[in-house]
């Protein structure tokens, strides 16, 4: 079975963005980048897949920049067996991300594909819905753990009072969540291989796919500060504390 796994290439997830006061937006511009990590789970659980025989294929798909290419190349060293740009100079809406990737489904056809549950330099957390309801197949979404069996796939994840598990006939599309696996470390000669491997590219205008643009962000702002913490001596100096307040009262 072939696996299709979508992965943006967004802003690293150990930076803090910030907010551009001139625009009063997120300036992302000149922020340093990598593979989204809900992406990242995405892939790893493809690879296991494959690794346990159940799927022959992991197919990696971005769209983006040329510099896109370096998460694609990171999913070529995780263990994917191809990779496909879809090249476009300007940032993308998800209803426009997912227009772009029934496309790619409907071309190659997969059982399973794989979206993280949201990009972490914007978090719209939508594409996957989507992109679901574009193709007409069934939805798991923030999955923490799937079983394929034969035409199905159980979609396992967590609500407010315990799991669900759900049952799905494929295809079918998954957004992955955190608790789903931890991604492999990758060696450094997978990396050096993976850069030696075809990256297949098409431009978006080459779909013939609307994405227009069809919401606008008018403002951000930064969460408000936070007094200032203390770390205190013992115990008797807390409840001092918490008394001078009258929390305790």
């Amino acid at each position: 079975m072939k696996v299709l796994v979508a992965v943006k290439h967004t802003v690293d997830h150990n930076l803090k963005p910030l907010v551009d006061p001139a625009s009063g937006l997120v300036d992302l511009s000149q922020a340093r980048r990598a593979m989204n990590p809900f992406d990242e789970i995405s892939l790893e659980e493809a690879v296991r897949l494959k690794e346990r025989g159940l799927v022959s294929d992991i197919l990696a798909v971005s769209i983006g920049g040329p510099d896109a290419k370096d998460s694609l190349r990171h999913a070529y060293a995780m263990g994917a067996d191809r990779a496909l740009l879809v090249e476009t100079a300007s940032p993308l809406q998800p209803l426009a991300v997912a227009k772009i990737l029934r496309v790619m489904v409907e071309r190659e056809q997969p059982g399973l594909i794989f979206v993280g549950k949201q990009a972490v330099g914007e978090d719209y957390g939508q594409t996957g819905q989507m992109l679901a309801a574009l193709l007409g197949v069934g939805l798991g979404t923030f999955a923490s753990r799937i079983e394929l069996d034969g035409n199905v796939v159980r979609v396992t994840r967590e609500i407010e009072k315990g799991t669900q598990t759900i049952e799905l006939q494929l295809p079918a599309v998954v957004t992955s969540d955190l608790r789903l696996n931890e991604p492999r470390f990758i060696k450094l000669p997978n990396l050096m291989m993976a850069k030696k491997k075809n990256i297949e590219t098409l431009g978006v205008a080459e779909l013939g796919v609307d994405i227009a643009p069809r919401f606008r962000v008018i403002k951000s702002a930064e969460p408000a500060a936070k007094p200032g913490a203390r770390q205190l001596g013992s115990v008797a100096e807390l409840v001092k504390v918490l008394d001078e307040q009258e929390v305790l009262q």
